[in-house]
């Protein structure tokens, strides 16, 4: 029988306790603090591209999706040394670096004289994301412990990717009524004050990883090293298991970073407003982000394999069906956005629980930071892929490259992701 919680001492601060529900005013703060996060990236997801076509008139598809490229290099680097960074610093404390770093970031955005301006506002957005997003993940799989990490997962990515949807969505709005800049980029001064207050509001974790440490069955490995050297090697390949994941999450953000850059041309070139695009942009991480709620609890129970598996298959259907039905561009935007927002919601919670799993609590940062370093350069890769193939071939040929990619990694993730019994 497990021992008594002693109860707090009345001038000291509240026993430390691992659970949702023991942690509910802290974990509820960081979700929201997450809507701010992807409230700031989702600014880009309707207008950037069209504006560096149609304000800046750049004429190649690879000069455009190099904003893309920036932000999803510095991310991912940012989401390695992240890793490194929580052996140093207080989580809390790269959380609240990450938000001084993003608050010339819309400014840029709305006002930047030249194309250059833009692709350098996304490398201070690259690192506001890789700390930001990195720390609130990290905070909430160290305040649920171990039984909860899909619903946490799902949790924190639901609300950052809701929040990405919701911008787009507003963003396509505003610029139709009032132009692509400068209104629909200022909205992201909102989420930068509001991310950066209510970070101040968040307690640090050390002290539950710390309990989870003492509670965890088993010993570090003889032998086996928590550095981030050790744990890059073994993420990245070594572990079977984590190989499978990392190359999955590449590849998962591969699709979405050429998603980002082509459907805009690809859906304006066929006759789609503003508007519309900002629609078919939005339903996209709307259903990505709510989706990752139930499908997050959905892989505490039934494993994370499956999830991950027909996830990657149902984006690969997304890409299909956006070329199949173009003719019809509203609907082939629609379908191929409720695919790809669902596919993506199986996947995502359910790939970061995974490495929690098989990732000593003694090394699980540096697990995450790399897995979320492969994860993010996918967008760079993505973008890199997208503009050599659109400038090549055109847009079709990258929407069929990204379904064939797709359905590969999620059999290669069939055959190297295992499931790991939770302590």
């Amino acid at each position: 029988m497990p021992a008594p919680v002693p109860a707090a001492d009345a001038s000291g601060p509240p026993p430390v306790r691992l659970g949702l529900r023991e942690n509910r005013l802290q974990f509820t703060l960081l979700v929201i603090v997450n809507v701010c996060v992807g409230g700031l990236v989702g600014l880009e997801r309707t207008t950037v591209p069209l504006i560096g076509s149609e304000t800046f008139g750049l004429t190649s598809d690879l000069a455009v999706f190099s904003f893309i490229i920036a932000f999803g290099l510095t991310k991912a680097l940012t989401n390695l040394a992240a890793g490194a960074l929580t052996a140093r610093f207080r989580r809390r404390q790269l959380l609240v670096a990450g938000w001084l770093i993003g608050v010339p970031v819309p400014f840029a955005l709305a006002y930047a004289p030249s194309w250059g301006w833009v692709v350098a506002a996304n490398v201070l957005l690259g690192l506001n994301q890789g700390l930001t997003w990195s720390m609130t993940v990290n905070m909430k799989i160290d305040l649920v412990g171990p039984a909860r990490r899909g619903l946490a997962t799902g949790l924190n990515e639901a609300a950052g990717y809701t929040a990405v949807g919701a911008t787009a969505l507003l963003t396509g709005y505003l610029a139709t009524a009032y132009g692509l800049r400068p209104v629909p980029e200022l909205v992201g001064v909102v989420f930068v004050a509001a991310g950066l207050a209510l970070t101040l509001a968040v307690r640090d974790t050390a002290a539950h990883v710390a309990l989870e440490l003492a509670r965890h069955t088993a010993p570090l490995p003889t032998g086996e090293e928590a550095g981030l050297k050790a744990a890059f090697v073994r993420t990245s390949w070594r572990h079977r298991s984590l190989r499978g994941a990392s190359q999955a999450g590449l590849v998962n953000n591969l699709n979405d970073g050429l998603a980002w850059g082509v459907f805009p041309l690809l859906f304006t070139d066929h006759g789609l407003g503003l508007a519309a695009v900002g629609l078919v942009k939005g339903l996209y991480p709307i259903l990505w982000g709510l989706g990752q709620i139930p499908t997050g609890h959905l892989a505490d129970r039934i494993g994370r394999k499956p999830l991950v598996v027909t996830g990657m298959l149902v984006q690969s259907a997304g890409f299909v069906l956006a070329l199949a039905l173009l003719d019809r561009p509203l609907l082939a935007g629609i379908l191929s956005a409720v695919a790809l927002g669902l596919g993506t919601a199986m996947v995502y919670p359910a790939l970061i629980a995974s490495v929690s799993d098989h990732a000593h609590p003694a090394w699980r940062a540096n697990a995450l930071g790399t897995y979320r370093f492969w994860r993010d350069l996918g967008y760079a890769v993505g973008a890199l892929v997208a503009g050599v193939l659109a400038d090549a071939f055109g847009l079709d040929a990258t929407v069929v490259v990204a379904a064939a990619l797709t359905a590969a990694s999620g059999l290669l993730a069939a055959r190297w992701i295992t499931e790991q019994p939770k302590g």
